[in-house]
């Protein structure tokens, strides 16, 4: 199957975005995909902040987004824009880095009205490296997700429905690209 990097944008250690991704990662690699996760907040802040293409950390995210047939890119959401350390990132690929890559977007926030992030903020960007197919993205509120004692992460029923469409949309859309890659 396809090779996917879920990238978690969130500045946090005790990131709901990330723990959401996780989750998300697992029903992926239930589908048959090798998932690898990338936590943007373990880059060096001196690296992308200092717009270090040549640090080790960023060579190596590129890389992995160069390796990646499918991009999961997860983001807190914070003054209706994706987080400040996913945009240094992104800032730090090579322009088209998501050249024939299916990607796609997924954010939370704390409240509904930044549901439209996910088009006027991340989109764009997305678009502007190169992606072959944006897949339709999912804004989950904070309070749908929850996190156990030992780790576990448990949505809100409407919203886990929801997210497990999105999640299925993207995993059929990776199949149908890995397979016209193959064949073309």
């Amino acid at each position: 199957m396809a090779i996917v990097l879920s990238v978690s944008g969130s500045p946090s250690v005790s990131s709901r975005t990330a723990k959401l991704l996780r989750h998300l990662d697992a029903r992926l690699a239930r589908q048959g995909h090798e998932v690898i996760p990338l936590d943007v907040r373990t880059i060096p802040a001196e690296a992308l902040l200092g717009a270090d293409f040549q640090h080790p950390a960023i060579v190596e995210a590129a890389e992995l987004f160069a390796r990646a047939d499918g991009v999961v890119i997860g983001t807190p959401v914070y003054k209706a824009a994706y987080s400040g350390v996913l945009k240094a990132l992104l800032d730090l690929l090579p322009q088209y880095a998501l050249t024939g890559k299916t990607v796609l977007p997924l954010a939370t926030g704390g409240s509904a009205a930044h549901v439209l992030a996910l088009d006027y903020a991340l989109r764009p960007v997305l678009n502007s490296m190169g992606a072959a197919h944006i897949v339709q993205g999912w804004f989950t509120l904070d309070k749908d997700i929850t996190t156990g004692p030992d780790g576990s992460v448990t949505v809100a029923p409407g919203t886990a429905e929801a997210l497990a469409q999105v999640v299925d949309q993207f995993s059929s859309a990776l199949g149908s690209g890995h397979l016209l890659a193959a064949t073309g």
